[in-house]
């Protein structure tokens, strides 16, 4: 999978939009393409070193992948226990990163859809 690949699923989630927020904190991160449902970030990558993804996910799944699998590491917002980066070239099936981000994608969207009305 190539950064465009990537970019194409996570904009066929639906609803999703993308944007390169990070920049204005630290030109470092002007490469950080970042993916969001209902206003809200579910994962991101680097378009420039396209070697990992970030991902929303439980304190118990990121506990999964850290016992599971070693090409983890710490993401880039350091928010450690609802966040989590996963590399692409190591030992993660290619559907297990798919199917984090497609997990992400669902926490966020369940989180902040809009809830229905009430009749009175």
């Amino acid at each position: 999978m190539n950064v465009e690949e990537f970019r194409e699923f996570c904009l066929s989630l639906g609803d999703v939009t993308e944007k390169m927020p990070f920049g204005k904190f630290a030109a470092r991160y002007d490469s950080i393409l970042a993916f969001y449902v209902s206003g809200h970030m579910f994962c991101f990558i680097d378009i420039n070193d396209f070697n990992y993804v970030d991902v929303k996910s439980t304190p118990e799944r990121i506990e999964e992948f850290r016992r599971d699998y070693t090409s983890v590491g710490n993401p880039i917002n350091q928010s450690l226990r609802h966040w989590i980066k996963l590399y692409f070239n190591g030992d993660i099936p290619l559907s297990v990163i798919t199917d984090s981000v497609r997990n992400a994608y669902g926490i966020i969207k369940a989180k902040y859809a809009p809830k229905p009305r009430r009749k009175p």
